[in-house]
C-alpha cells in the first residue's frame, strides 16, 4: 500500500506521517525539494530524529548542499527505493507535487532543445510564458534562473494515468489559520536558530542553487548582503511561505486525486482517525 500525505507547508502532515506509519507499519519517504539537503534542517522543518519515532526515513537529509538534487535524480532514487521494497507499505510525506508526481506517475523528461535565452525578458514576462507551458508551475516569479531553464527544458507532461496505485490524502485548514500558523513558525524558527543555521553557510561562501531558492534561506543570505534588514528578512520568509501554500494547493488540487481532510488543531487525533477510517475503507 502506498500512502501520500500533501498540502501546504506547516498544515501538519509530518506528524500525521509518523502515526500513520506506526499505525501500518510502513516506512516514509521524504518528498520535501529543500529537505533531501543535509544541514537545511530548521528553515526547512525537517523532521528530528525525536519526531521521526524510530521510524525509518528515506530520501531525506542526504545530499550534499552544494550539489543540485534534481527532480530526474529524484525519481530515480524513489523508483529504486520503492522497488527494494514492494511488498512493505510506503507513505510518501512533503509539498513538492512534481516530485511525488515524477516518482508515481508517468513522468517523462526528455533534452533540452530550446536554446532561446530569455535574458531580454523582464521576470513577469518570464512567469507568464511558464504559465502558459504549465498553468500549474510551482516556479517563484522572482527566480529568474529556473524560470529560463524551465522554459528551456523540453519535458512531457505526467500521463494521466499512474505507474503505482496509491491513495492521496492533503491536508488543509482555512486560509486565514494557515497563514497565521506559517507566520508563527518562522517566528519559532528564528527562535530556535535559523539565523544562525544561514549564517554557518554564508559564513562558508556557499552560494548553491538550493540556498539561493529555499524560503528561508535566501531572504537572510540578502540580509547578510545587506540588501535589507533584518525583520524585512523575516517579513518576506513569512510572506515568501504564503505564497508558497497558496501555489502548493494549485498543484495538489489541478494535478493529483487528493483527499482533501480538514485539520482538527484542538484534538489532532481526529484527524488521524478519519484519515485512517478513510485509508481502511479504500483497502476494503
Amino acid at each position: 500500500m502506498i500512502i501520500c500525505i500533501v498540502g501546504p507547508t506547516g498544515v501538519g502532515k509530518t506528524k500525521l506521517s509518523v502515526e500513520l506509519a506506526k499505525k501500518y507499519d510502513a516506512i516514509i519517504i521524504n518528498c520535501d525539494a529543500m529537505q533531501v539537503y543535509k544541514g537545511l534542517d530548521i528553515g526547512t522543518a525537517k523532521a528530528t530524529l525525536e519526531e521521526r519515532q524510530g521510524i525509518e526515513h528515506y530520501l531525506l537529509d542526504f545530499v550534499d548542499v552544494r550539489k543540485n538534487y534534481t527532480v530526474a535524480d529524484y525519481q530515480k532514487d524513489a523508483r529504486k527505493i520503492l522497488e527494494e521494497n514492494k511488498h512493505r507499505n510506503i507513505i510518501f510525506v512533503g509539498g513538492t507535487g512534481l516530485y511525488l508526481k515524477a516518482a508515481l506517475w508517468d513522468y517523462r523528461f526528455l533534452e533540452e532543445e530550446n536554446l532561446e535565452s530569455y535574458e531580454e525578458y523582464s521576470n513577469e514576462e518570464l512567469y507568464q510564458l511558464c504559465l502558459k507551458k504549465n498553468s500549474s508551475c510551482e516556479i517563484h516569479p522572482n527566480n529568474r534562473k529556473r524560470m529560463i531553464r524551465f522554459l528551456q527544458r523540453k519535458e512531457e507532461s505526467p500521463k494521466a494515468t499512474p505507474l503505482y496505485d496509491a491513495i492521496y490524502i492533503g491536508l488543509t485548514t482555512d486560509k486565514e489559520r494557515l497563514y497565521s500558523i506559517i507566520n508563527h513558525r518562522v517566528d519559532e524558527m528564528m527562535e530556535n536558530g535559523l539565523l544562525e543555521e544561514v549564517k554557518s553557510f554564508y559564513d562558508q561562501n556557499i552560494h548553491s542553487k538550493a540556498l539561493e531558492t529555499a524560503i528561508g534561506y535566501k531572504e537572510l543570505y540578502a540580509y547578510f548582503n545587506h540588501e535589507c534588514d533584518l525583520e524585512e528578512a523575516i517579513d518576506k520568509i513569512k510572506q515568501n511561505s504564503r505564497h508558497y501554500a497558496k501555489r502548493q494547493y494549485t498543484f495538489f488540487r489541478h494535478q493529483l486525486p487528493v483527499k482533501w481532510v480538514d485539520v482538527d488543531y484542538e484534538n489532532f487525533d481526529h484527524t488521524i482517525s478519519f484519515v485512517e477510517n478513510y485509508i481502511n475503507q479504500k483497502q476494503a
